[in-house]
């Protein structure tokens, strides 16, 4: 049991469900969907339904933290649900995937930003952040959260400013990639708006953070759902808001295909010099998104190797009860991952296995009875797991046949994780 001193309240919670959601997502993601969706009520809807999405996902967390009290999120879902064997799979993708994919991703668009400096801020300056910022979160909870709350405080007062700026100030004369037409209605029926909410659920992969670290949150069932709700909502306002004024800061030509969308716009809308400010803070603000899956992943991935000898390493805490050894192990993986992918291919695959297991995790509060719950007490609460389950299924369907390289290469690090799983359990029964 954590003592009080050991404990984070809501607002530090809800500073991490920001902090993980708010990232690489939303300031890199509109170029890759103008290339097939160009209306702009189509690209408002798509980060809507994302939102919904999210919300839905996080009302379903919210009860399964609430009922499996302590750390672990998926994991202990899927292991009291199912069978080891899955808590086991979304464990070994949190490690690999889920938190370590992310950091590489931030680190990787930090350098990206940054190159508007004339200079080339390579794979090595990834590297090096993503080692500091480990090291930031490897003395002591306190210190942590102080380190967290500073950059996720930089993260949310650059983006309501940059809001602010975005509406106020008149379009370029360069033109927009604003369009109001009725083309959305044909726009919906497109496969490639559903493989366009794959980057978009990406985006707001991060809504259950708070979640995997229930056990460290005071008054978990009262703060918890605060956190995730409070979060969730707070992020899809911004993502509406950042499209706008990037769709209204540039003109499509500029946007398409790009991965540094916000840098173009920013250019438009203040000039090379401030655009270049804006670089610096879009980067800033991606240090509170490392800091966030380093910490949340870390507790996961120290729940899981506490069970499995394979992993039994990574389980230690430091004197102060922060797990460092999962901490680095995370780092280590993101490393690799940056080392061996191109930023579409590590983006692909990550939201694709991602979005599979979470469907999974949603799928467990089924077997949640009425008299189990306790937030949600009306049989409406099915709605929620219901709709992100559809919407999922239709996501995951339309990501497979359009991106089948990158879909395989998910699921076989899945596959992988099956085998490892065997390993693990014969060196359990020979040592037992």
């Amino acid at each position: 049991m954590s003592t009080t001193s050991h404990q984070i309240g809501w607002k530090t919670a809800v500073a991490i469900v920001v902090s993980n959601m708010i990232g690489t997502g939303i300031f890199t993601t509109l170029g890759f969907q103008l290339v097939d969706v160009t209306n702009t009520y189509s690209i408002f809807l798509l980060w809507m339904i994302g939102g919904v999405l999210a919300l839905f996902g996080a009302f379903c967390y919210a009860e399964l933290g609430s009922h499996f009290k302590g750390n672990g999120g998926d994991f202990i879902y899927l292991k009291e649900t199912y069978h080891p064997l899955l808590g086991y799979l979304v464990s070994w993708i949190s490690l690999i995937i889920g938190f370590s994919s992310p950091v590489a991703l931030a680190a990787l668009a930090m350098s990206q930003y940054l190159s508007a400096f004339d200079f080339t801020f390579g794979t090595w300056f990834s590297i090096v952040v993503i080692f500091l910022v480990a090291l930031s979160l490897s003395f002591s909870l306190k210190a942590s959260s102080r380190f967290h709350n500073f950059f996720t405080f930089i993260k949310v007062a650059f983006i309501v400013v940059l809001i602010i700026l975005g509406v106020v100030l008149s379009e370029p004369q360069i033109g927009n990639s604003l369009s109001f037409t009725d083309s959305w209605k044909d726009e919906m029926m497109l496969p490639a708006f559903a493989t366009s909410l794959v980057f978009v659920t990406y985006s707001y992969t991060g809504w259950n953070s708070a979640s995997y670290i229930a056990g460290e949150i005071k008054d978990v069932q009262k703060n918890l759902p605060k956190a995730l709700i409070v979060g969730t909502v707070f992020v899809t306002v911004c993502y509406i808001l950042i499209n706008y004024i990037m769709l209204k800061h540039a003109p499509i030509h500029q946007l398409e295909g790009k991965e540094d969308v916000m840098r173009e716009a920013a250019n438009n809308m203040l000039g090379h010099s401030f655009g270049k400010i804006v670089n610096v803070f879009i980067a800033l603000q991606l240090v509170a998104t490392i800091s966030g899956y380093l910490w949340v992943g870390s507790r996961l991935t120290q729940a899981f190797a506490k069970e499995n000898r394979l992993w039994k390493s990574l389980s230690v805490n430091n004197k102060k009860g922060i797990p460092v050894r999962a901490i680095f192990a995370h780092a280590v993986i993101a490393t690799l991952i940056i080392l061996t992918g191109s930023f579409k291919e590590i983006f692909v695959y990550t939201s694709f296995i991602l979005q599979l297991f979470a469907t999974l995790a949603i799928s467990t509060v089924f077997f949640l009875k009425k008299s189990q719950r306790k937030i949600f007490k009306s049989n409406i609460f099915y709605v929620f797991p219901t709709v992100f389950m559809l919407f999922s299924s239709y996501i995951l369907y339309f990501t497979f046949i359009h991106n089948p390289k990158e879909s395989l290469i998910g699921l076989g690090i899945v596959a992988l994780g099956i085998v490892l799983y065997l390993i693990d359990k014969k060196l359990s029964k020979d040592n037992s």
